[in-house]
């Protein structure tokens, strides 16, 4: 081999050996680098194909930062500042407790503790419940008053309605026995004036021979 084809060979070896995968990136890592993971997936032709094995065009990429940190900080100033976050966190806490605590005693009505707002507000509640109570069983009562009277005054109408029909019933009855005793008394008369008309006819009769 000649000088010439050795440095040759070496720089095809090591392309081989960086897409094969046994190659780290070493240094910071670009955006125009990943895909979103820490591998990214070289292509030697340029020409991504099903064909490819991603296993031989694998590169993994080490993250490293060889930046040296420039600022050198004051651990007095970086304590203060610390400590002047902590107290504006503190009095943001505090007016926020301070607004709870309005709220609370706003919600309180006058009261010293949730305990005896909740007592009063329990009473106020009983109290109303039993008043409700106290007007359903005013209305169940006046409810059954009124079904009793309805009742009374059902029975009322079909008992005079019975009675009309009774004495309906007994005038008809005794209609038709004055019927029949004027047609027996009608009959009766007759009788009597065909009787009298027969004795007027032979009277005269007898009269005219005479």
């Amino acid at each position: 081999m000649s000088m010439m084809a050795f440095p040759l060979f070496l720089l095809t070896a090591c392309l081989v050996s960086s897409c094969v995968g046994g190659a780290f990136f070493a240094g910071p890592l670009h955006p125009e680098m990943s895909n979103g993971t820490f591998h990214h997936y070289f292509v030697p032709d340029g020409n991504y194909e099903e064909n490819d094995d991603p296993e031989k065009c694998q590169m993994l990429f080490k993250m490293t930062d060889n930046r040296k940190c420039t600022l050198d900080e004051d651990q007095d100033s970086v304590i203060r500042d610390d400590f002047i976050i902590i107290k504006r966190h503190i009095e943001d806490a505090a007016r926020v407790l301070e607004g709870i605590g309005k709220s609370i005693s706003f919600d309180l009505d006058g009261e010293d503790s949730y305990g005896k707002y909740l007592r009063r507000e329990t009473t106020q509640i009983s109290e109303a419940f039993s008043n409700s109570e106290k007007s359903l069983l005013e209305l169940e009562v006046k409810f059954k008053q009124s079904q009793e009277n309805e009742l009374k005054e059902e029975h009322k109408i079909s008992d005079d309605f019975l009675g009309m029909i009774v004495h309906t019933r007994d005038v008809l009855k005794e209609t038709l026995d004055i019927s029949l005793g004027l047609k027996d008394k009608h009959e009766l008369l007759s009788l009597i004036i065909r009787s009298h008309g027969t004795r007027l006819s032979r009277l005269k009769n007898e009269y005219m021979k005479v």
